[in-house]
């Protein structure tokens, strides 16, 4: 049995900024930024990801004080969870990249 379910694209995306504490547009504009436009996530995926996440104990709450804006960050189970997804997405990469350097043989006997 596998320790956790894969995670989404958005929900890797969003896990990965909350390696540290942030709050929601700081999480979509470093998202937008580090992928140079070409994935982003709007306030309402956003919102019913964070929703989920905080269900799953994988964020926390980790600062109210400004009023206006929740500051999140991973808890240790998130972390963990995310650390989990990477190596798997680390072991898609090596395969594709294999394979286009045709490097990855049919197996199969005649």
């Amino acid at each position: 049995m596998k320790p956790f379910e894969p995670l989404t694209d958005s929900m890797f995306y969003i896990m990965a900024a909350f390696t540290e504490p942030r709050h929601g547009y700081a999480v979509m504009k470093l998202i937008e930024d580090t992928t140079a436009g070409d994935f982003t996530i709007g306030p309402a995926s956003l919102y019913t990801i964070i929703k989920k996440l905080m269900k799953e104990n994988f964020i926390r709450l980790h600062d109210i004080s400004d009023g206006r804006r929740k500051v999140y960050v991973l808890t240790e189970l998130g972390r963990n969870a995310l650390e989990w997804d990477l190596d798997r997405r680390k072991a898609m990469v090596h395969l594709a990249e294999k394979g286009l350097r045709g490097e990855v043989k049919n197996e199969e006997k005649d």
